[in-house]
């Protein structure tokens, strides 16, 4: 391991060296891919510096040990600084191996989050609703932007459905845990007698995919339709056609953006998601052809697959994949996630480091 970081710290100084040359700077593309090692290897060599300081320390306490002659109160001394600098070097260790762990090529990406309304009609939107609060609100806390790119409303204020990008550094390498079938055990207003109801929402998450990624051939895979935006009940709420209907059609892709008021618009949004979908099914497609290392990953996981459950008679909130439950289920809908997110993150690294070590 410690070989490998070697090399890393190597690389390191020479893009340190590069991003100050005029050619590098002058070159935009250049100068981003450049940076982007940077600032991923920036971590690993800093980790390291620290465990060749906790080294050091050891090697140093190892030789006054050899030397002998020390009196009582160094040597008790000197031996305690050999027992924190091999805690320190053990942890260091472990922390490195994490750092060191393949990464996703999409953590960084903005992502689209697509909501929809499962088992449970009114109420399935209702909760649709209230995953899309708390998403927006999670992504409030973090600085990140939210954007709404198409909305299917009930007359009760539910989502049928409801896809949105969140635009922020790292915001797929936190979200991606969320994709997956959300069970909600509640008791509806609508319910007289008080029974506790089981509705069903369904989310995706999507890596944003770039334009150079994916490109589509808008006059032979693209069909385009315009037509009147409309709200909740049907009413039209756009007398202009404006909204935007894409149909993929080597694959039979719709998607619908109607949420601007400019036709140019809506049809960017709905590009941007047509690209996500069609490249998030040309990663999974390519992950079922490979070892079962990413369909083993926390958070690759089949889109029907049933991931958590919101219960509000117990305000309890469990997350089948790790086994864990917490007590705090209104702090999470309000935005509160990151002590789910970190269990989530947790338990892919550990699911990791121990393939890494079968291997």
């Amino acid at each position: 391991m410690i070989e490998k970081v070697k090399v890393l710290e190597e690389r390191f100084s020479e893009i340190s060296e590069k991003l100050s040359e005029p050619d590098t700077v002058n070159n935009n593309t250049l100068y981003r891919d450049l940076m982007k090692e940077y600032k991923n290897l920036e971590p690993i060599v800093e980790k390291y510096k620290e465990y060749e300081s906790a080294k050091a320390a050891n090697d140093e306490a190892l030789e006054l040990l050899g030397e002998g002659g020390l009196d009582k109160d160094f040597k008790e001394m000197v031996q305690e600084q050999l027992e924190q600098s091999k805690d320190d070097m053990s942890r260091l260790s472990e922390e490195l191996k994490v750092l060191l762990l393949p990464k996703d090529p999409n953590d960084e990406k903005n992502v689209i989050v697509e909501i929809r309304g499962g088992a449970g009609g009114e109420e399935a939107a209702l909760f649709a609703n209230s995953l899309y609060r708390m998403y927006s609100m999670y992504a409030s806390s973090k600085g990140w932007n939210t954007e709404v790119m198409n909305a299917n409303e009930t007359e009760l204020g539910g989502y049928k459905e409801i896809s949105f990008m969140i635009e922020g550094e790292g915001a797929y390498s936190r979200l991606k845990y969320e994709s997956g079938v959300h069970r909600v055990q509640r008791v509806p207003e609508t319910e007289s007698q008080g029974r506790v109801h089981t509705s069903t929402v369904t989310v995706a998450v999507l890596p944003e995919a770039e334009e150079v990624e994916l490109e589509l051939n808008e006059e032979k895979d693209l069909k385009i339709d315009v037509f009147r935006s409309s709200g909740a009940g049907g009413q039209h709420i756009n007398k202009t056609s404006s909204a935007i209907r894409i149909t993929h059609i080597p694959t039979g892709m719709v998607v619908e953006c109607q949420d601007e008021r400019s036709q140019y618009k809506n049809k960017d949004k709905a590009l941007k998601v047509l690209r996500s979908r069609l490249l998030d099914i040309a990663q999974r497609e390519h992950d079922e052809k490979i070892s079962s290392d990413r369909r083993s990953q926390i958070g690759t996981g089949d889109r029907s697959e049933r991931i958590r459950t919101y219960n509000f008679p117990e305000n309890r909130i469990s997350d089948h994949r790790i086994g864990l439950t917490i007590y705090k289920l209104e702090s999470v809908l309000n935005g509160n996630l990151d002590e789910v997110i970190d269990a989530l993150a947790t338990a892919d690294q550990a699911a990791k480091l121990s393939k890494q070590e079968e291997t």
